[in-house]
């Protein structure tokens, strides 16, 4: 755990009693602060009460007469498309509002690290798409190294769970844009921007707003280096922000498709080959073709942001190779589930927008598609030009039949409602060499808890047929 600093004999409100929520009441006590706690939901409350901490409702009056700060967690709005009245309260107090993320970075750096020979380094990965993958395949790539890393944040533990980080350790965060907004404090040692795309776009009132909320991490932060995506617009600004000039290394530029040109550094993936050029020389060369744990362009975007962060830290090319390969792929992202009769089974559920579920479209050919599901906004018309690698889309959610619509009139579609149809009926219907890809382009909320229940419920009928 990392105990909270400068919080002693303090009274401390945390709002929002999940994971994050109790970790950090766990780390302000560890800290010698006094954690009072809150959750709108009364299982959240018995779990705090269980563990022995008080309760404190912030809407009552006069609550935040001696509380020194709110500690909130990521999924409580704190102003768009409204904010929480707890949230209110404390701002009209004048009380500050944090998040865990905040806390973690005030908190992480001691004095013991005056006696370490390498300063532990904390590598922070936000975006749109991409953001677990690639935080994980760093992590991997980190350990194959033979280094000490922990990954946490929107994956793994909790960030103010983690140990304390020793000599030359590395940390390895993943933040959502939820996290970022708000955190009063944000100084990684390297941040990564993946990419950007419409999403959560009510909490941050617009996509101006998103994208500001993801440039808290580089504006306020001043990382030591920054790994940018440039294929897009305000990945490409962003690089421009933060570089003092075209030979400036302390931005990494990284691309899934465009050869990247000038006297910096840059890493980009071209027809399946990663290349890293610096001072206008190619240093390296990998093939991603055969990293089976990496499909698809936005994997090899993924692969190339990595490959920066492992040479910010030291790694050498033909180390990162060797572990690029050993590098299994993450649950529900392009996760290869199962090869039978040469047709494969591929579990994309994280493809919950119309970006993410494109880019899972172009990683295939002869795909049995299943989608559906809480359609975003801005409708399905962004998936039209990716859909001609599609044999045929079988549709699930309440909604498939508006679902279908979507898609237009350019591929087959079949309503099934249900996983268990949907799966039945690609796997009847699929031949060798087709895959059977769930890559939804929608939430899971109208049928499922979570984006891993529904991938989760889709490698179990996999499965099943398979067996029987």
């Amino acid at each position: 755990m990392i105990p909270v600093r400068g919080v002693e004999g303090q009274k401390i409100l945390i709002l929002g009693l999940g994971r994050s929520g109790l970790t950090a009441a766990r780390a302000i006590q560890a800290g010698g602060g006094l954690p009072l706690c809150w959750d709108d939901g009364a299982p959240g409350r018995e779990r705090a009460e269980a563990e022995g901490f008080v309760l404190h409702d912030p809407t009552a009056q006069g609550a935040f007469d001696e509380v020194a700060m709110l500690v909130t967690s990521p999924g409580i709005p704190h102003l768009y498309p409204g904010p929480h009245r707890a949230i209110a309260a404390a701002l009209r107090a004048g009380v500050p509002v944090d998040n865990d993320i905040g806390l973690f970075f005030r908190s992480l750096a001691t004095d013991r690290w005056d006696s370490f020979d390498v300063p532990p380094k904390v590598v922070a990965v936000t975006g749109s798409n991409g953001k677990s993958t690639t935080s994980a395949l760093i992590a991997h790539l980190v350990a194959e190294s033979g280094r000490e890393v922990q990954l946490a944040g929107n994956i793994g533990r909790g960030v103010l769970d983690i140990d304390p980080p020793e000599d030359g350790g590395v940390v390895v965060l993943e933040l959502s844009s939820y996290q970022t907004d708000l955190a009063r404090a944000l100084t990684p040692d390297i941040a990564v921007f993946t990419n950007l795309s419409p999403d959560h776009l009510d909490r941050h009132g617009g996509y101006g707003g998103y994208f500001a909320a993801k440039r808290r991490l580089f504006a306020e932060g001043g990382p030591d280096r920054a790994v940018i995506g440039v294929d897009e617009d305000e990945g490409l600004f962003l690089a421009g922000q933060l570089s003092q000039g075209p030979a400036d290394d302390r931005v990494i530029r990284v691309s899934a498709g465009q050869k990247l040109a000038g006297p910096g550094w840059s890493v980009f993936a071209r027809k399946g080959f990663l290349a890293e050029y610096r001072k206008g020389r190619q240093l390296a060369s990998i093939d991603l073709r055969e990293v089976r744990g990496l499909p698809g362009a936005h994997n090899h975007q993924n692969a190339c942001a990595a490959y920066a962060v492992a040479r910010s830290l030291g790694i050498a090319p033909r180390v990162i190779e060797s572990a690029l390969h050993s590098f299994a792929g993450l649950p529900h992202r392009s996760q290869l589930v199962a090869e039978a009769g040469g047709v494969r089974f591929v579990n994309d559920s994280k493809a919950t927008n119309v970006d993410s579920a494109a880019k899972a479209l172009q990683a295939f050919t002869g795909i049995r598609w299943i989608c559906g599901g809480l359609e975003k906004e801005g409708g399905l018309e962004g998936l039209h030009p990716y859909l001609g690698g599609v044999v045929k889309a079988y549709v699930i959610g309440r909604e498939a039949e508006h679902f279908a619509l979507g898609l237009g009139e350019g591929v087959e579609t079949e309503i099934c409602g249900t996983m268990e149809q949907a799966v039945a009926r690609a796997h009847a219907d699929a031949k060798p060499g087709e895959t059977v890809l769930l890559a939804p382009a929608a939430a899971s909320f109208d049928q499922y808890d979570s984006f891993e229940r529904r991938g989760e419920d889709f490698v179990a009928r996999v499965e099943a047929l398979l067996k029987s």
